[in-house]
C-alpha cells in the first residue's frame, strides 16, 4: 500500500500490484517472520479456563515443519486437500501454514457443521485428510464409509475412532522442512459458499488471494498495521471473514492475533476479551455488533480501547452505526466483499470515507461496478448488480469441479456477485439486498436491509429478519421475524406495535405486514441470517 494520501482519489489512484510469480502464504505468513525474529509474538491464544498461551513464530514453523513432514509421510503431496475441522486455536494456523508450505490444499470447515454438511464438502472436494478433534471426528466416524478417498484422520484430542494422535504424530517429524516451491497462482484453498440454492460451491483460491486482501485490510483498520495493533474477530476462521481478514493478514503483518474459542457468541464475554487481551482491530460480523449493542453499555465495566472496528457479511445499518459512536468511540468502517471475491469495497473513516448504510468505495487495486444484465455500468442512483472485474488478485481461480458453474459466474470480464446494490453521487455503494433476498411487492423491490435497521430500533427489539412471503394480492408481503430483548412478550399488542413503528419510519409499503416473534434467529456460521429456513415457516 502507498502511504496514506490526503484524500480517498490520490489513495486509490496512487495503488499499484505488486504480485511475485512465487508466492507462499505459509512462507509469507509464518516463515519468513520466523527466521528473523522467532521469538515474535504471533498469536495470543485465550483459552475457556483462563488460560493464556503466548504462541511464537518459531513455534508456528516447527509446528508446520512437523506437520508438513507427517503429512509428506503419509503420502500426502502438492495438490491433494486436508481439511480442518477445528475451532480457532494455535493449531489451526500451524495447520493451514503446514499445508500452504506442502502445496497442498486447505479446506477449512467449520466447526458447527453437521454430519451431512461435513461429509458433502469432504466428498465434494476428496479430501485425503482431515485434521479435527474428538466433536469433529464423532462427526465423521458417522459417514466414514461414504468418504473413499479419505485416508488419513488426525485428532488433536489424540488417537480414537480411527484417527491418529496429532500431538503424538507430530512428535516423531522433523522439524526441518523445506518448503515445496509455489506460483503465485497455484491453488492455495477451497472456502465453501454458503449457498441459498442448491449444494455449497467450492470456491478455488490461489496464493495471492492474501496479498489481494490486504489493501481491503489495510483501509478498513485505517492503514493496517500501526504501532501497538493487536487484532481478534469471533468469526469462525473457517470462514474467508475469519481466515483472511483477521488470521493470515495479522501473521503476515506481524501483529499478534488473538484467538478464542466461541460454542456461542456471548456479548459480554466479546468485552471482556478485548479488554483483557487489549485488542486494538476488531472484525466484528454486523449480527454480532446488534447483540453487543443489546448488552450493557461496556463503559465504566471494560477498559476497551480499540482503534479500529471493521464489519461486512451482511448490511450492518445505520443504528448499529450510530450507537458504535458512542458505545465504542469510533466509527465502524464497513465493508463488503463475496467468498469468491472478498474485501473489494471498503469504507475508511480516517480518509473521511465513511456514511450510515453505505458499504464503502472501492478498494485500492478493485474495479467495482453495479452493472445491468447486459454487462452496461447501471447510472448513478440506478439498482443493479454488484460486479468485480477481472483480472484481480483477490478473484477466485474456479469453482471446485463446477466449470459451467464458473462460466456462469461472469458477464463479460465482470464477475457478478448476486447482490443487488446502488452506487450514489458521491460514488458510495449501497448494499440492497440478495438477488433471491429482494421482496417484490406491489410493484416495489424492497430491500430487507433498510426494514431490518428500523425494526432492531424498537426499544423491545434484539434481532431481527424481513423476508417475502408470498400474496396472491401484493406478490409477496415483508413478514418479520423477531427475537425480543430480555424481559419482553410476545403479544399481538406488541406485534401491533412494532408494524406502526416501521411504517411511521420507513413507509406504507415497506412496513411488516406481519409479525413472528421466534426465541433464536437462524444463522450460518458467518454470522448471516438463514432466510431460506424463515421462508419455510412461511
Amino acid at each position: 500500500m502507498p502511504p496514506p494520501s490526503p484524500t480517498y482519489d490520490e489513495f486509490y489512484r496512487n495503488f499499484r500490484w505488486d504480485v511475485p510469480a512465487q508466492f507462499n502464504i505459509g512462507i509469507a505468513a509464518c516463515d519468513r517472520w520466523a527466521e528473523r525474529e522467532p521469538d515474535r509474538l504471533a498469536i495470543i491464544a485465550a483459552h475457556p479456563d483462563g488460560r493464556t498461551q503466548d504462541i511464537s513464530y518459531g513455534w508456528l514453523r516447527q509446528t508446520s515443519n512437523r506437520l508438513a513432514n507427517a503429512l509428506t509421510a503419509h503420502g500426502i503431496r502438492r495438490g491433494d486437500r486436508v481439511a480442518i475441522l477445528l475451532p480457532q486455536s494455535p493449531e489451526v494456523a500451524a495447520i493451514h501454514i503446514a499445508i500452504y508450505k506442502l502445496g497442498g490444499i486447505a479446506l477449512p470447515l467449520a466447526t458447527l457443521f453437521g454430519v451431512e454438511a461435513i461429509s458433502y464438502r469432504l466428498q465434494n472436494s476428496g479430501a485425503k485428510a482431515v485434521i479435527t478433534n474428538a466433536q469433529g471426528l464423532a462427526k465423521i466416524a458417522a459417514v466414514r464409509d461414504e468418504l473413499p478417498d479419505l485416508e488419513l484422520i488426525l485428532s488433536v484430542d489424540g488417537p480414537d475412532l480411527g484417527a491418529l494422535g496429532f500431538r503424538e504424530t507430530l512428535a516423531r517429524a522433523s522439524t526441518d522442512y523445506t518448503p515445496q516451491p509455489t506460483a503465485a497462482d497455484d491453488p492455495a484453498m477451497i472456502i465453501y459458499t454458503s449457498g441459498t440454492t442448491g449444494q455449497p460451491k467450492g470456491a478455488v483460491h490461489a496464493h495471492r488471494v492474501l496479498l489481494g486482501h490486504l489493501p481491503g485490510i489495510e483501509t478498513h483498520h485505517e492503514f493496517f498495521p500501526q504501532p501497538g495493533d493487536r487484532i481478534w474477530t469471533p468469526a469462525d476462521w473457517a470462514w474467508a471473514g475469519g481466515l483472511l481478514n483477521v488470521l493470515l493478514p495479522g501473521l503476515y503483518h506481524g501483529v499478534p492475533v488473538v484467538a478464542r474459542r466461541f460454542d456461542r457468541f456471548d456479548p459480554e464475554e466479546a468485552f471482556a476479551l478485548m479488554a483483557r487481551y487489549e485488542v486494538r482491530n476488531a472484525f466484528i460480523p454486523p449480527t454480532a455488533l446488534r447483540m453487543l449493542r443489546s448488552a450493557p453499555s461496556p463503559q465504566g465495566r471494560h477498559a476497551i480501547n480499540l482503534r479500529t472496528v471493521g464489519s461486512g457479511g451482511e448490511m450492518l445499518g445505520a443504528e448499529t452505526y450510530e450507537w458504535a459512536k458512542s458505545a465504542l468511540g469510533l466509527v465502524i468502517n464497513e465493508f463488503y466483499g463475496q467468498t469468491e471475491c472478498n474485501l473489494v469495497l471498503s469504507s475508511c473513516a480516517a480518509l473521511g470515507v465513511s456514511k450510515p448504510g453505505a458499504i464503502g468505495k472501492p478498494v485500492p487495486g478493485h474495479e467495482v461496478a453495479v452493472i445491468r444484465p447486459d454487462g452496461t455500468r447501471a447510472a448513478v442512483g440506478e439498482t443493479g448488480q454488484i460486479a468485480m472485474r477481472r483480472p484481480d488478485p483477490v478473484m477466485f481461480l474456479e469453482y471446485w469441479g463446477r466449470p459451467e458453474a464458473t462460466r456462469e459466474k461472469f458477464i463479460g470480464d465482470w464477475m457478478t456477485t448476486g447482490d443487488q446494490g446502488v452506487m450514489d453521487e458521491d460514488g458510495y455503494y449501497r448494499f440492497v439486498g440478495r438477488d433471491d433476498d429482494v421482496i417484490t411487492s406491489a410493484g416495489y423491490r424492497i430491500g430487507p436491509g433498510e426494514i431490518e435497521d428500523c425494526l432492531i430500533k424498537h426499544p423491545a427489539v434484539a434481532l431481527a429478519a424481513a423476508i417475502g412471503k408470498p400474496d396472491p394480492v401484493r406478490t409477496e408481503i415483508v413478514k418479520a421475524f423477531v427475537v425480543l430483548k430480555a424481559g419482553r412478550t410476545p403479544s399481538d399488542a406488541l406485534a401491533a406495535d412494532i408494524q406502526a413503528f416501521v411504517r411511521t419510519r420507513l413507509s406504507a409499503h415497506e412496513y411488516p405486514r406481519e409479525v413472528a416473534f421466534i426465541d433464536e434467529m437462524p444463522m450460518t456460521t458467518t454470522g448471516k441470517v438463514i432466510r431460506r429456513l424463515l421462508r419455510a415457516r412461511g
